[in-house]
């Protein structure tokens, strides 16, 4: 070593501590990012790929190539130009997934109106709560889906939602009325309405989970999405042979961006399995149309590989795909890979704030990789993990909350400046609530919510790592672990398991029989649950919130039974 010797002041110690590599990272920026709107970006593919395949509706048995969609988009554009729909204005679609879907996605583009994705499981309360805040004046739906009756819920809530002007619900005349209209209108309306659009201008509102108080509308642009959907694409290696089988919610950017935008800005298929996830169909329309890569949520793999006959759908044309929305458990991972063939499977991290995807793993990562982090930074994004409390960035290999800056942050919360202040910073940096550890290379490891935490007795549990420990018992379908009220250490441990197929339910002394001698005693579940199903969003992410109520109530009705019984 050149005769170094380790240094011995006090002081020389601190410089070699703090040399050790901060928690932050910058994203590549070989590849320039796109500076169009989404129409332009459209009819870029349309002119290079037009006798390609666009668009693939399987339950319909319906199909469209790149210059047949633009006519359709452009026929829809025409006709809300014509009704008076104009740059700003808010539309609203409210419907399962569905072609049309994709055809107001880029209408809307084209003229500018700002698409607000309604949630396909909102009642009438939700509904009308979107439609006021968001200003809304034209609504398209579907006339029902499975118990949801969207057209009787629409006219419940219309005579107190005044500034809603148009309804055309796709099943009835109004929609083919409103495309006649623009096949009639002049071209050159759309054009002139193409020319006055920007890529930074506001494109879109969806709004967040809302499991406290109403949901906010994160507002997104043309520059946010097709960016980040351009990029998401670009590390998923795509090109105009891919076909991207899509059962992921079109009203989230799992569908809409990492699906439609990915596809489009690659003059790639997209293909729509089903109006809503059906495992079944899913592996049916990967099969039926060569579908080269497959999206979704840990439990709709989950539900996947379940598929009775799992082993007779041929999944060969699949290379690559994407999971996001949650944690992947190792062991999910892995069957994923060995079973459907999905070496090139992609992990995505992101959130609606931020278009949504932050970190994302690459074709080159090796499984490990692939199993255990969220990637890295994607391209010309930033990130950094800080301390919760001081907001300074951690060293690397030290758990914090995950930051991201860059391109993808949303303009803002619709209407609330208050709210958006408290998750952006003065700097840019959106907040995301969630914890994370940065290795050496920059990779992530999400370790949990912030809100998800459990303090037993001082000590801080992250549920992830105790759900990967019990990922890996035989009998053990699904799990999540939730933290409960308790009088003694603050909180203890609930694992809420969903079994394998004939399999003894576990119990709180299988478990504990489990972990024994191989988990620490203080991060052993004290009580667990059997269920058939978790409570899920439609984008498929587990409601932890939902599962602590329905534990608390369950505890406390345990304890009356006991206490009763022992009167």
């Amino acid at each position: 070593m050149g005769g170094a010797r380790w240094p011995s002041s006090p002081q020389r110690v601190l410089e070699v501590r703090v040399s050790v590599a901060s928690s932050r990272a910058s994203g590549s920026t070989g590849v320039p990012l796109l500076h169009e709107t989404i129409g332009d970006n459209l009819d870029r593919a349309v002119r290079r790929f037009p006798g390609r395949d666009a668009l693939v509706d399987v339950a319909a048995g319906r199909r469209w190539t790149y210059a047949e969609l633009a006519a359709e988009v452009d026929a829809l554009a025409l006709g809300l130009l014509d009704l008076g729909i104009a740059k700003g204005d808010r539309v609203g679609i409210w419907a399962p997934n569905r072609a049309e879907w994709t055809l107001v996605q880029y209408a809307t583009a084209k003229i500018g109106a700002i698409l607000v994705t309604v949630n396909p499981a909102y009642r009438s309360h939700e509904l009308e709560y979107v439609l006021g805040q968001s200003g809304i004046r034209l609504l398209v739906a579907a006339e029902r889906f499975k118990t949801s009756d969207y057209a009787a819920m629409i006219e419940e809530v219309r005579p107190r939602c005044p500034g809603l002007e148009f309804t055309v619900l796709f099943d009835g005349p109004g929609w083919e009325a409103l495309l006649e209209r623009g096949r009639a209108a002049d071209p050159a309306a759309l054009a002139r309405a193409g020319a006055a659009l920007a890529p930074e201008d506001p494109i879109n509102i969806q709004y967040t989970s809302g499991t406290t108080g109403f949901p906010k509308g994160a507002t997104l642009s043309h520059h946010n999405i097709l960016n980040n959907g351009f990029f998401v694409g670009e590390l998923c290696g795509y090109d105009e042979r891919d076909r991207v089988c899509i059962p992921v919610p079109f009203y989230h950017c799992f569908g809409m961006v990492m699906g439609n935008l990915a596809c489009t800005s690659h003059g790639a298929a997209m293909v729509i399995p089903a109006p809503a996830f059906d495992p079944a169909a899913t592996l049916a329309a990967v099969e039926a149309e060569a579908c080269t890569s497959l999206y979704g949520v840990p439990t709709m793999f989950i539900a996947e590989l379940a598929v009775p006959g799992f082993d007779g759908y041929d999944l060969s044309s699949l290379r690559t795909g994407i999971m996001a929305g949650s944690p992947c458990p190792v062991e999910v991972m892995n069957e994923i890979i060995e079973r459907m063939g999905m070496t090139g499977v992609s992990i995505c991290y992101g959130m609606t704030e931020t278009s949504p995807v932050s970190t994302q793993t690459r074709a080159d990562d090796s499984v490990e990789r692939r199993v255990s982090t969220v990637g890295r930074v994607g391209p010309h994004l930033e990130v950094k993990v800080v301390d919760p409390r001081s907001g300074r960035t951690v060293p690397r290999g030290t758990p914090g909350e995950l930051c991201t800056r860059g391109y993808s942050v949303m303009l803002g919360y619709w209407g609330e400046p208050e709210k958006t202040a408290e998750a952006v910073d003065p700097e840019g940096w959106m907040h995301t609530g969630d914890l994370a550890v940065m290795d050496d290379d920059g990779y992530l490891s999400i370790t949990g919510r912030i809100k998800d935490m459990v303090i037993r007795g001082g000590e801080n549990l992250y549920p992830r790592e105790i759900e990967e420990f019990l990922h890996a018992h035989p009998d053990v379908l699904d799990v999540q672990v939730i933290g409960v009220p308790d009088p003694k250490y603050g909180e203890e441990l609930m694992a809420w398991v969903r079994m394998r197929e004939g399999a003894e339910p576990l119990t709180a002394q299988t478990v504990r029989a489990y972990c024994a001698g191989r988990l620490a005693h203080f991060k052993i579940p004290r009580y667990v649950h059997v269920v058939e199903e978790f409570p899920m969003t439609v984008t498929g992410k587990i409601r932890k919130v939902e599962m602590r109520a329905t534990a608390v109530r369950l505890l406390e009705a345990e304890a009356e039974a006991a206490a009763t019984g022992g009167g």
